[in-house]
């Protein structure tokens, strides 16, 4: 017997209605890593623009850092609680396979029987996360959206790697999304390259380290093709979902790539063509690279400084391992 199945109510568009973050406890200059790597600040500065970043120390957790940029974002939002609908988490760094971290979290903020998940799309995570967001609102599936980016990423480094080590900082980003008039998140332009799937790499797997055919597991990568593959790759793809969303460069306020190193930063804007005026995220100077916290944290930096404006254009757009990428262009609450 043919039957007709209810159609669900929609919502036109979804926005940003507010972000939080939360860094590492301890700050970790460049001088404090450059022994085991025969390596200068110098030579850091230079090829990665960092300057310091932040790490947490053993007693905080990623659940500690979650718990904090959640709980700002969700109070500068203004939304009633009960109308959190969905936590997505982007991590690689939870060291538990399995509950998520986000039905963790959602127990910890008071709203344990809502739409929980983790995502495993490293430094493309959160735009990941926004897109899902986007997709939940607007089909009615959920009112408002909890979308967090965080990594304890010094549980995973190796002092003597020459190849990410000095990267790498610990943080928490979260943004609340919620239903709005008109479409103020763009269409979400998100793939992979799984034919690099090894390009940015952990050393070995858990089994190995528990049956002692290797040490615990860190992370590790082939710098030279990343870069490559993120300005060339990522260029294009930012072109595609600014015409997807109607818009051309000229119109773009503010730029926050994945904040995975300075110089893919500069090269970045420099093949988009971006202007003098457009305002652009480096919180890796001070922050270092947080994979799945990088832009959420870069855009809250921005905002607390007063660098961007409500209403501003902002282009958004993680790369990183798998290899994943994912972005939006979005207007900034």
């Amino acid at each position: 017997m043919a039957v007709t199945l209810r159609p669900q109510p929609t919502v036109p568009g979804s926005r940003v209605l507010a972000y939080g973050a939360a860094r590492g406890d301890v700050s970790v200059p460049n001088d404090d890593l450059v022994g085991p790597i025969d390596s200068s600040d110098e030579w850091i500065r230079q090829r990665t623009g960092i300057i310091t970043r932040t790490r947490a120390s053993k007693d905080v957790g990623v659940k500690d850092l979650s718990l904090t940029a959640a709980r700002e974002a969700i109070e500068k939002s203004g939304i009633d609680l009960e109308t959190l609908d969905a936590v997505i988490v982007s991590t690689i760094s939870f060291p538990y396979p399995t509950p998520s971290l986000a039905t963790l979290l959602a127990g910890e903020l008071g709203r344990p029987d809502v739409i929980a998940y983790d995502i495993s799309a490293a430094c493309a995570g959160f735009c990941y996360g926004i897109g899902q967001a986007d997709s939940l609102i607007r089909s009615g599936a959920a009112r408002n959206v909890l979308v967090i980016g965080a990594e304890k990423l010094s549980d995973f480094v190796s002092p003597t790697d020459r190849s990410i080590s000095f990267l790498l900082g610990d943080g928490a980003g979260a943004a609340v999304v919620g239903p709005s008039d008109e479409p103020m998140i763009g269409p979400t332009v998100w793939g992979s390259d799984g034919d690099n799937w090894n390009t940015i790499r952990m050393t070995g797997s858990l089994v190995e380290f528990r049956d002692g055919e290797g040490p615990w597991p860190t992370l590790e990568q082939d710098g030279r093709t990343v870069f490559r593959w993120a300005v060339w790759h990522t260029a294009k793809k930012i072109r595609e979902m600014l015409e997807l969303s109607g818009l051309g460069i000229e119109d773009v306020d503010v730029f926050v790539p994945h904040q995975a190193n300075m110089r893919i930063i500069d090269e970045l804007a420099k093949q988009l063509g971006l202007g003098e005026d457009v305002v652009i995220g480096r919180d890796i100077a001070e922050t270092g690279n947080t994979s799945a916290a990088s832009i959420p944290l870069a855009t809250h930096r921005l905002i607390e400084e007063g660098a961007v404006s409500s209403g501003d254009v902002l282009v958004q757009f993680g790369f990183g391992a798998g290899l994943a990428y994912a972005g939006q262009v979005l207007i900034l609450p």
